[in-house]
């Protein structure tokens, strides 16, 4: 087999040890060298020495947790040496001897033979972008959970609020949860503190805050709104964090926001996953399925045995599934049209998910192109439709012998 990396590298990076193995190939001849190095930022600057030595071209590392990128951080500083993130279920599917083997020396003899497809590793500016967000989304999380166990302890405590307020830390609800608090249990008074937005009558506020708030549900009331509000400084210190770093993706952001369902948070969680340079990827369907938006391949003997979607990037997936549910509310739109075209046929599951790739491959082209969103309009299905029917009509007299020339019909005159 071909060698395509003469000179390479391949890295099993544990936490606290790097096992590092050489291969140089010169002519016919194949030398092979093994070290063992510390995390340590001093270990780490011994390997980049100890592969210095050797002249190695290009390095090959699996994306293992978080351990891989100190590594790679450090690797970097290097401008003579190519790094390569390989992902680890690729190399688990190249079939061989691997358990024969220790993973190094694995890895470097498949990635010589260019046997090792790189991952994308996006630059430093997008990566600080993408923590930054992920860690906005998980506060988000915390939050919603500590929302959870505050109605959990209303329905201990029989308070049944919580099903006539749309939000329980709206101002109405947050004013009941602190009067609780401050040992207020008279049902009029805290129907009074609602807001006369409200919907729900006073009576039936009454009677929804009727219950058993002891001293205990008191103390867990405190407590969670303690750390929600703590979640909620947190979030806004992130929010001006990601607004001062955003400048080199301000361009990008607006430019995704134009598409239906995506405002500029969400645009801002897109851009930190794919990055703004669409040239790293080939074309859409790459970019597709990267994210996790194209059907396994699972056939045999003709037969397709599952259609479900590939493991791609969980962050992304969501933020773009969250965005094709808000999307399809715009009526009249090519989104929505598509929406229900397929939920009739597979389901209001696979629909969005197909709405969600379709608004990815708009941003593909949109970033690409530097172009805002187009929509195609509900009709888009019908005029596809009608033209593809009339080719397939042409066919069919072609078949029958027939030559057969299209031309548009011309519209009737009706005086008036």
């Amino acid at each position: 087999m071909e060698v395509i990396y003469p000179r390479c590298a391949a890295l099993d990076v544990h936490k606290k040890t790097v096992v590092a193995g050489v291969r140089i190939a010169e002519e016919s001849k194949v030398t092979t060298d093994t070290g063992i190095f510390a995390t340590t930022t001093k270990g780490l600057l011994e390997l980049l020495d100890w592969l210095s030595q050797y002249s190695v071209t290009h390095v090959v590392m699996e994306a293992t947790g978080v351990y891989w990128k100190p590594v790679w951080q450090v690797l970097s500083g290097d401008d003579d040496l190519t790094l390569v993130l390989a992902n680890a279920a690729h190399v688990k599917n190249v079939p061989g001897r691997k358990s024969d083997m220790n993973d190094t020396a694995w890895l470097r003899e498949l990635f010589a033979h260019g046997l090792i497809r790189p991952s994308f590793v996006p630059d430093i500016a997008t990566q600080q972008l993408r923590t930054l967000m992920r860690s906005r989304k998980q506060l988000v999380r915390d939050q919603t959970r500590h929302v959870q166990r505050i109605h959990k302890t209303l329905e201990e405590a029989n308070i049944k609020v919580a099903s006539l307020l749309s939000d329980m830390l709206g101002k109405s609800g947050r004013a009941m949860l602190e009067a609780m608090i401050a040992n207020e249990t008279d049902p009029a008074r805290l129907a009074a503190l609602a807001h006369k937005g409200v919907k729900a009558t006073q009576e039936q506020l009454r009677e929804a805050l009727t219950g058993r708030v002891t001293e205990h549900h008191r103390f867990l009331f405190a407590l969670h709104l303690e750390v929600i509000d703590h979640l909620d400084g947190s979030i806004a210190r992130i929010d001006e964090r990601v607004e001062a770093t955003l400048s080199p993706f301000r361009d990008a952001v607006e430019l995704v926001a134009t598409a239906p369902g995506i405002r500029d948070l969400t645009a801002e969680g897109i851009i930190a996953e794919i990055g703004i340079d669409m040239s790293r990827y080939p074309n859409e369907g790459h970019l597709l399925s990267w994210a996790g938006f194209c059907p396994r391949q699972d056939e045999s003997a003709g037969k397709r045995r599952s259609t479900r979607l590939r493991r791609g990037n969980r962050w992304l997936k969501t933020l773009l599934v969250e965005a094709a549910w808000a999307a399809i509310k715009k009526k009249g739109s090519y989104l929505q049209a598509q929406f229900l075209r397929l939920k009739s046929k597979r389901g209001p599951q696979k629909a969005i998910c197909a709405v969600a790739a379709s608004l990815l491959t708009s941003i593909y082209h949109m970033l690409k192109n530097g172009v805002p969103y187009k929509d195609l309009g509900a009709e888009h299905f019908q005029k596809r439709s009608g033209k593809s029917h009339a080719q397939r009509l042409v066919r069919q007299l072609q078949r029958l012998g027939y030559a057969v020339n299209l031309s548009a019909a011309k519209e009737e005159f009706v005086p008036a």
